[in-house]
């Protein structure tokens, strides 16, 4: 068996001067942590460009990269920008992303650079290979920018409804703002395969982050509606969200379109194989969120302003996941299980051999609990926590006396200092894979949480104060990972 750990890190929050992380030179001194630390892992969320409320998760497309992320100091190395173009764009605050400010500064520098940018064979390949979304994508883009409404299903019904004469004049007039945003994509999938060729380089393989919805305001449903569930006006009937439980007595109502999934099997899940294929084109394995939506999910009413009234529909199950080992071979998927899991749910995951996830911080309520590591089977993932808990310092002072009590007595806790602590857990568990958030190997508090669920507010801002990633903590770790059989030790 072999057995890997890394660190969950998404790069909006490396350091750098031009208001958010990108995929320029701290990425790169990343990839140096990471290699000396002895990791192999680097999980990121959706690297899509944000929609509403700057998540990750709600993205304007399925198959896009953030235009954000893309680095002015590499396009300065290719002779796209000038020294003082990118001295003027700096000095944005540091501590934490400012999703506005870095918005206008970093288009300032890409619409310089690409006013530079000679094209080229390369580029022609780019557009040939990724003609499948990369069009309807910088058109949707274009088009957002330049109507009163922000959502398309606010736009002049001829936009709306992509009648062919009104689409023509459109894209005759947004020539020049569609070819921007196409050659965005261009250097976001060239500055992003070239840090992966180099993780790679290093043993580090990258996990990224599929969302098994897609966000209504996006090219994905603008361009293919009649994949989903929407109306004659591009509402949705029927949307996305998770019944009442524990933690919610009216449930989640997500809002996002459902699939009409006997389209889709109809046209042998060909949207879905294209979906796939791409992001084993961005990462090396893929974990998909809300794995039990594939068996069943559920579905409410549109009309509801809450998740009570919905109902469980059944998924496409079994036959989805044939289709695409079939078209693309063994799925190196992660399936995100968490939560309360039906035994259909476990058979379709072990049916496929794929991993699911163990959260550290959902274990300490009694022996029985799954997430605690004697109960673990090895073909799992296992975290301390993940970028909707709060950070373990965080966690540990959230919890009831009686978890408390059992927390200290199973990790043998003497003090409040419990982020390493619940690492060395992590990492001597029988879990082939172990993935720890940056914020928990710094020993952050609550102040450096990524997200809340069910806030909009505040989230997906953190950044790593540089001096924190020390020698010290990569030599720490990197102890920890030897000695817990993760990687081979260094002769």
């Amino acid at each position: 068996m072999t057995r890997h750990s890394g660190i969950l890190l998404h790069p909006t929050s490396l350091p750098g001067p031009y208001g958010i992380g990108d995929l320029g030179p701290e990425a790169y001194r990343f990839l140096d942590f990471l290699s000396a630390a002895r990791q192999s892992l680097w999980q990121v969320l959706p690297l899509g460009p944000t929609g509403y409320a700057d998540s990750p998760y709600q993205s304007y497309s399925a198959f896009a990269g953030n235009h954000l992320l893309i680095s002015p100091d590499r396009l300065a190395t290719e002779g796209l920008l000038q020294a003082e173009e990118l001295e003027a764009a700096r000095g944005l605050p540091e501590g934490e992303v400012d999703y506005d400010a870095a918005n206008r500064k970093k288009l300032q520098l890409l619409r310089l650079a690409h006013a530079r940018f000679g094209g080229g064979p390369d580029y022609e390949r780019f557009r040939e290979e990724h003609a499948s979304w990369l069009p309807d994508y910088a058109f949707f883009m274009a088009l957002k920018d330049s109507q009163a409404a922000p959502v398309w299903w606010g736009w002049p019904s001829e936009l709306r409804d992509r009648a062919p004469q009104a689409l023509a004049a459109a894209q005759e007039a947004l020539r020049e703002e569609i070819t921007l945003h196409e050659w965005m994509q261009y250097e976001f999938y060239r500055q992003w395969g070239a840090l992966r060729h180099q993780a790679q380089a290093r043993g580090v393989r990258v996990v990224g982050d599929l969302p098994i919805f897609v966000a209504h305001n996006s090219a994905d449903v603008w361009a293919h509606p009649e994949l989903y569930h929407l109306d004659a006006e591009g509402q949705p009937t029927v949307v996305a969200g998770v019944p009442p439980d524990y933690f919610s007595a009216t449930g989640q109502r997500w809002g996002n379109p459902l699939y009409r999934w006997d389209v889709m099997e109809r046209d042998g899940y060909g949207w879905w194989v294209e979906r796939l294929r791409g992001a084993l084109a961005l990462y090396d394995i893929v974990r998909i969120d809300h794995f039990r939506g594939f068996e069943a999910y559920w579905e409410v009413p549109a009309q509801e302003e809450t998740a009570m009234n919905g109902r469980w529909v059944p998924g496409p199950g079994p036959k989805l996941f044939e289709t695409l080992r079939a078209a693309l071979g063994e799925l190196p998927i992660i399936a995100e299980d968490l939560g309360v899991i039906t035994k259909e749910v476990e058979a379709l995951r072990d049916d496929f051999g794929l991993p699911g996830m163990k959260v550290l911080h959902f274990a300490f309520s009694d022996p029985s609990n799954q997430y605690l590591p004697h109960n673990y089977l090895p073909n799992c993932i296992v975290y301390t926590g993940t970028h909707d808990n709060d950070t373990t310092q965080g966690w540990l002072a959230s919890l009831s006396e009686k978890e408390k009590r059992f927390a200290r007595s199973y990790l043998d806790l003497a003090d409040e200092d419990v982020s390493w602590p619940l690492i060395r857990l992590a990492l001597s568990s029988v879990a082939e894979m172990c993935v720890v958030p940056l914020q928990d190997l710094l020993g952050l508090g609550s102040e450096a949480r990524m997200n809340t669920p069910g806030t909009t507010a505040g989230n997906w801002r953190w950044r790593l104060p540089p001096s924190l990633l020390t020698p010290v903590v990569a030599q720490h770790l990197r102890g920890l990972t030897e000695t817990y059989g993760r990687t081979r030790p260094v002769s």
